[in-house]
Order: C-alpha cells, then structure tokens, then sequence
C-alpha cells in the first residue's frame, strides 16, 4: 500500500514538473491591449475596418499612394499592413490616435483633420476589435517588433481600462 502511494506522489510530481517545462518553454504572450489571435475580435474588427477605415488606409491596409511623402499640412493615410509605421507605436498610442485623433505616446501630434475622431463613433470595445484585425495584417516579424514595443511601454497606462 505504502509502495502504491509513494509511486502515486512520484508521478504527480514528474508530471507537474513536465507542465512546469512546457509552459515554461512557450514564447511569451503578446503584451498589449490587442488580441490578433481571438478570431471573434478579428471578425468583429474587420467589419468595423471595411465601414470605418478602409476608405483612407485602403481595404488591405496598403494606405493612401504617396503616403510616405505627406506633410502635415497634406496628411495622407498610412498603410496599416506592416509596410507602413503604424506598428512602430505602442497599443495606448494606437488606441488614443484612434479614439480622438491625438496620442501623445511615442507619436508625433496630427492636426484635427489628419485623423478622425472616432471617440464619439466607436465604443472602446470596438476600437480594440479594430486594431487587433489591423495587427493580422503585419507580417509575424513585425508582430514581434511590436511586442517588443509594447513591452517597452507596458507600465504605461492601459487607456482601455478607463
């Protein structure tokens, strides 16, 4: 009995010890506000982009031709499908340049009229929905390069959660 009790503890113990590794051994999860890996976000989000964003950033993501030469005074939507900048910010800079049109987070300010704001269209739920369709449009090396972005400024505020 003594025998089948010390071989039921061992083999809880390698056992724990196994999921230990293996969870250990898994690459880190996405830091930031956005899910590009729920597929219910993504649908969601990508509904929201064909009514809302397709029409400046193009129904790919592949922006406004002569996007990278555009001033302020002439703004120009920017491919958001990873060829463009738009991955080079943080989530909360993303989340506020779309919610009012101004991020104040590792982005140069936009006049009014270079962003919509969607604040007043869009709840927070969907902005989220949205930018997390837009994140599958990015190559995974530019996903990553996000990450690593996001991990920069993850002690900032999560703007979502207000």
């Amino acid at each position: 009995m003594l025998v089948r009790i010390l071989a039921g503890l061992v083999v809880l113990i390698l056992g724990g010890a196994g999921l230990y590794l293996f969870l250990d051994s898994r690459p880190p999860a996405e830091t930031g506000m956005f899910n590009p890996d729920d597929p219910i976000l993504v649908a969601e989000g990508r509904e929201i982009y064909a009514v809302h964003c397709a029409g400046c950033h193009g129904a790919g993501g592949e922006g406004q031709a002569g996007w990278e030469n555009a001033t302020q005074d002439a703004p120009l939507a920017p491919p958001h499908n990873g060829t463009g900048h738009t991955w080079e910010h943080p989530d909360g800079a993303l989340f506020d340049l779309t919610k009012t049109g101004l991020s104040t987070v590792a982005c140069r300010t936009l006049n009014s009229e270079a962003m919509p704001q969607f604040d007043d269209i869009l709840d927070d739920d969907q902005i989220v929905a949205v930018l997390s369709y837009i994140k599958t449009l990015w190559p995974e090396h530019i996903r990553q390069q996000n990450v690593a972005i996001n991990a920069i400024y993850a002690d900032q505020e999560n703007p979502a959660a207000n």
